[in-house]
């Protein structure tokens, strides 16, 4: 009896002791009445979500060849980060041609759109990027991209070398089925559309934090976030999610070693920055090697840029290097940060050098809510079917998506673009001139974001 009382509980949002109490008052005739009329209810309440959400599924399969469309055109004319113009214009006029609300301009060049369904409920926010990336494409498609542009004062070409192209035609095609569901919908759709996730230029803000700073997640009130990401390394048709911290934290680091110049034929006389620097470069592998306690997560530091000296007879008066740190925990990302500073400015110290550490946090850990996250299982298993949604673990890639998910209970998951029949491990990765996820793949991000959708609008968290 007490399973039968839980799920009236859940049913209809009252206190367990409130049901126990209320059910202590009648015979057992009348509760195991009372039981089933209210099993009833739920078997056709969660019966009536199934079959809408399998009318949403072939309407978004009806779709696909237009989802395809849209992606080799935004493929084809990437645009970077605060410059996605002409990909928010193609979204705007989708949104609007749908009967949506939209708002262009939002933290640039952003666009949101709102569809409000007939029925009462949940305001969910769905969010796909738009940017690409200063990479000159080598994939031969026709719609390959042309473009170029002028990125750090270097001329290069650009490339969606992330998916977010297929981001925004699968959301775009999401806004399409459910605008034509309006009538069954039970709460409000907010479609954010967002600019710069890749990072702003230099001096700029943009991007999640910026959206949010300008009021994304307000006017309806945001009550829970979802977000997706193509992955060229998991094969199509495969869905893979983790409950917690799923995304690193993502911290921007400079250190900056001054020391004296010198003519090279008389080093005695100089304090050398880049043999300091090479010390110090040292020092800082054995931060994650020996000073980390890497059974409890991951974590990574990677030096990505290093800038001294103008000649080869010059031993320079300073020297700057800058880098990432990736962490999965807090406690940890706060060592690593005090661990960096000692280890650089110590081994300076040695040196004779004065050397300086300014560490950015840039993006937060990307963290599923745990009781979301059981439900979303649930949603996206009846949805994809089981065999097609598997656990996976935490990787220290980041995600902007992370300052949403910091406002509101979220959910971030991956999707496989590696085409039926290739090897994953032999796919280039993210962010290089050969990286290519295939069209047919985003059927799959189409349909969760829809299961997702309607599933929490007939089973929120409240």
């Amino acid at each position: 009896m007490n399973w039968a009382i839980k799920l009236i509980a859940h049913s209809f949002k009252f206190k367990l002791d409130q049901i126990f109490t209320y059910f202590t008052c009648f015979p057992m005739k009348i509760k195991l009445v009372l039981t089933l009329i209210i099993f009833c209810l739920v078997s056709m309440a969660f019966s009536q979500s199934a079959k809408l959400t399998k009318k949403a599924h072939l309407n978004a399969e009806k779709i696909m060849p237009k989802v395809i469309e849209w992606r080799h055109d935004i493929h084809e004319h990437p645009e970077l980060s605060n410059l996605e113009f002409k990909t928010a214009a193609k979204v705007a006029k989708h949104l609007k041609d749908l009967g949506l609300e939209v708002e262009e301009g939002v933290a640039k060049t952003g666009v949101v759109g709102i569809l409000v369904g007939d029925q009462s409920g949940p305001v969910i926010a769905l969010r796909a990027d738009m940017d690409g990336l200063p990479v000159t494409e080598r994939v031969e498609l026709s719609w390959a991209s042309k473009a170029t542009s002028i990125y750090n004062d270097k001329a290069t070409g650009v490339m969606h070398a992330c998916g977010h192209d297929t981001h925004v035609a699968i959301l775009m095609g999401v806004a399409e089925v459910l605008s034509g569901l309006k009538k069954d919908l039970k709460g409000t759709v907010k479609f954010i559309f967002q600019p710069a996730e890749e990072g702003a230029p230099p001096g700029e803000e943009g991007g999640a934090k910026l959206m949010i700073k300008e009021g994304v997640m307000m006017n309806p009130k945001v009550e829970v976030a979802f977000g997706l990401h193509i992955s060229a390394d998991t094969p199509e048709g495969i869905l893979t999610y983790k409950p917690g911290g799923l995304l690193a934290a993502a911290d921007r680091f400079v250190i900056q070693v001054n020391g004296k110049q010198s003519h090279g034929s008389q080093p005695w006389a100089s304090i050398d920055p880049i043999v300091t620097s090479a010390q110090i470069i040292n020092g800082i592998q054995t931060i994650i090697s020996r000073q980390t306690e890497l059974t409890k997560e991951g974590a990574v530091i990677t030096l990505g840029m290093i800038n001294s000296g103008i000649r080869n007879n010059i031993i320079p008066e300073s020297a700057e290097m800058i880098g990432t740190i990736r962490t999965l925990d807090t406690q940890m990302q706060d060592k690593i940060h005090a661990d960096l500073i000692r280890t650089a400015t110590k081994i300076g110290e040695s040196m004779g050098a004065q050397v300086t550490v300014d560490i950015e946090r840039e993006v937060p850990v990307t963290f599923n809510d745990p009781a979301l996250t059981f439900k979303a299982a649930n949603w996206l298993n009846r949805s994809l079917g089981p065999e097609h949604v598997q656990l996976q673990r935490a990787i220290t890639g980041a995600e902007d998506f992370s300052f949403f998910a910091e406002k509101v209970p979220s959910f971030f998951f991956f999707i496989g673009g590696c085409p039926k029949g290739s090897d994953p491990g032999l796919a280039a990765p993210h962010h290089t001139p050969d990286f290519y996820v295939t069209d047919s793949a985003m059927i799959t991000g189409v349909k969760a974001l829809l299961g997702l959708t309607l599933g929490y609008m007939n089973d929120p968290l409240k």
